[in-house]
């Protein structure tokens, strides 16, 4: 790199610096260093099993297989996968199968209709066989297990529907270590919860409460006693993790964890506008939309996928305007360069940006 930035400015002094320095690599007999090649971590996925595990039919689990019969990568409890459908989508899958099990993957997912069309493609067109291609397991929700790392005593865990699947292998992990633990798991009701079976098998450590019977439950009801030097993993809708962590606003003796379905609300926003470099189209952002969500509105293709500000798959380049980065994925240099994340990051009141779109 040195190197070559000292040859973009071709001085008599450096000419003959570089002729001295390619004289000994020629006197010594030794090669130039070359930078290692760049390893491509893209694993292709077979679907090697489907099956439905919610009564209502809208969730099928997903077995997956390396495609050439290789052994996995490994993983931690929490884990997701980052997998890109035959549509070229990208969406986020939490594992939910065996981290011991090497020989494969295992996820569930959700139909949602009127969603982004992530989910209706799994369902429709991921048939036994089907190949799907990922950079392999990322834990963004990673367990911490008191008396193993974890300065806390007992684990308390909430689930609401489908954000049973990173829970799941955390519980097997917290009854294998005999970790103090107990859950809720909440849904709009029975027919609708996924892996039922799986989770009975734990006994009375674990509540099942549905709106249906029950009514739809507060942060209490969610949290239980919640006492000291307790650790909460919460995973479900946006309006369950508002609940619970609103609840335990001041409480210093609890370690709160959470993973949500959808982005969060926009906090602080002002109105802004960009305009599309391709089109010069101009798309208006209100103060409580995400710059994502505009353009989507306006019939704009955007690449996205978690809407959390984490995959990077909505990265795009700002070619002219003022960005507020409200990530924790890119780094300084990429930032410096005009890169943003249009589901999370956004522009200060008034100011028009103009994105290579």
């Amino acid at each position: 790199m040195l190197l070559r930035r000292l040859r973009s400015a071709p001085t008599p002094l450096l000419a003959l610096a570089d002729a001295t320095v390619t004289g000994l690599w020629t006197f010594t007999g030794l090669r130039r260093p070359r930078p290692p090649a760049a390893h491509d971590r893209t694993l292709t996925l077979v679907v090697a099993g489907r099956q439905v595990v919610a009564h209502d039919e809208n969730v099928v689990a997903l077995t997956l297989s390396a495609a050439d019969g290789s052994a996995l990568p490994g993983w931690h409890p929490g884990a997701h996968l980052d997998i890109q459908l035959p549509s070229g989508r990208v969406r986020q899958y939490s594992l939910c199968g065996d981290p011991g099990r090497l020989s494969e993957y295992r996820i569930a997912v959700r139909r949602i209709p009127n969603g982004g069309g992530g989910s209706v493609e799994v369902h429709d067109a991921l048939q036994i066989g089907s190949l799907v291609t990922t950079g392999g397991p990322r834990n963004a929700f990673p367990l911490s297990v008191p008396g193993y790392g974890s300065p806390t005593r007992q684990l308390r865990f909430v689930a609401g529907g489908i954000g049973i699947t990173p829970i799941l292998p955390m519980l097997a992990m917290a009854e294998r270590l005999d970790v103090d633990w107990s859950m809720i798991y909440v849904g709009r009701s029975t027919a609708s919860i996924p892996f039922l079976d799986e989770v009975r098998r734990f006994g009375d450590r674990i509540e099942i409460r549905t709106d249906d019977v029950h009514g739809i439950p507060g942060a209490g009801d969610l949290l239980g006693e919640c006492p000291s030097a307790t650790t909460v993993y919460a995973c479900g809708p946006a309006e369950m993790i508002t609940a619970v962590r609103q609840r335990l606003v001041g409480r210093d003796d609890v370690e709160l964890h959470f993973e949500r379905f959808a982005a969060a609300p926009v906090v602080d926003g002002e109105p802004f506008t960009v305009t599309v470099a391709s089109t010069g189209a101009e798309v208006s952002v209100a103060e409580d939309e995400t710059l994502l969500a505009a353009l989507r509105r306006a019939g704009v293709a955007a690449s996205y996928s978690c809407q959390q500000g984490f995959c990077g798959a909505c990265r795009v380049r700002v070619l002219n305007g003022v960005v507020q980065h409200r990530d924790t994925l890119l780094t300084t240099p990429e930032r410096d360069s005009g890169m943003m994340l249009t589901c999370v990051s956004r522009a200060p009141a008034g100011e028009q940006l103009i994105v290579d779109l």
